[in-house]
């Protein structure tokens, strides 16, 4: 959990600042973990629902943990350098606007500043000490002009936070058929539903939902994801016969 309490001596600002600030991979573990779970019971159920075997289970199951779990992490990471990359385009443009048209920009500062309350000579004063700065000008337009932040999340870092909160919580529902448990479908249900309780509690952690709202709310994703897919297995099951 994020702690938003601190100290505000002198040295703690300081180091605080210094340190810059953190960048969460939190999106990345509740998508990697809820989609892992999700998909991989859905298997579980659509089989059970077509009453095949475990062995097809296990194959499936575990063909779904690694070929699907590369394939979120890979678009995980494309999707997040796609974000740098258009980062950086903005970036040069803007600059190229602010060193080639210094004063149509000077303008968009003196207007965004204006927007927020300021007038007169605190406005002028404001606008004279951002545009005096390229680097906090160029900050000052990327942020309030293309809503885009200097804090960027690294690709590998996000397509590994999904991929092994992937394969964890996606293991769970076939952690029953591997061990040959009896009633290997209840116990897959129960420890599955489980995970979606303990990500979605989680995740309250860092929301202002309460802790049981934010789990009861991933659970009932989860759950009617898993749900369709054994309706979809048994009525495959009844048109086909499958066997």
């Amino acid at each position: 959990m994020r702690n938003l309490d601190h100290l505000h001596s002198h040295e703690a600002i300081q180091k605080r600042l210094s340190d810059g600030p953190k960048i969460s991979y939190l999106r990345d573990w509740i998508y990697g973990g809820i989609d892992g779970a999700v998909t991989t019971f859905a298997i579980v159920a659509g089989v059970v629902g077509a009453e095949l075997s475990t062995g097809i289970v296990l194959i499936l199951g575990v063909a779904n943990l690694l070929a699907d779990g590369f394939s979120m992490a890979a678009s995980n990471y494309s999707g997040t350098k796609a974000e740098i990359d258009d980062y950086e385009r903005v970036r040069a443009a803007e600059l190229r606007h602010i060193r080639d048209h210094a004063e149509g920009e000077r303008e968009e500062v003196r207007q965004i500043f204006k927007s927020k309350g300021f007038e007169g000579s605190e406005l002028e004063e404001i606008t004279h000490l951002v545009t005096g700065n390229e680097e906090m000008w160029l900050e000052v337009m990327l942020a309030e002009e293309y809503g885009i932040s200097a804090v960027q999340r690294l690709p590998s870092k996000a397509a590994m936070a999904t991929f092994w909160a992937f394969l964890i919580c996606g293991s769970v529902p076939l952690l029953p058929y591997l061990f040959g448990l009896p009633s290997s479908a209840v116990l897959a249900a129960v420890m599955t539903g489980v995970v979606f309780l303990a990500i979605g509690a989680a995740k309250s952690l860092w929301s202002t939902a309460t802790w049981y709202m934010s789990a009861l709310e991933t659970f009932a994703i989860g759950m009617s994801a898993a749900g369709l897919a054994y309706a979809v297995g048994a009525i495959l099951k009844s048109l086909f016969g499958v066997s």
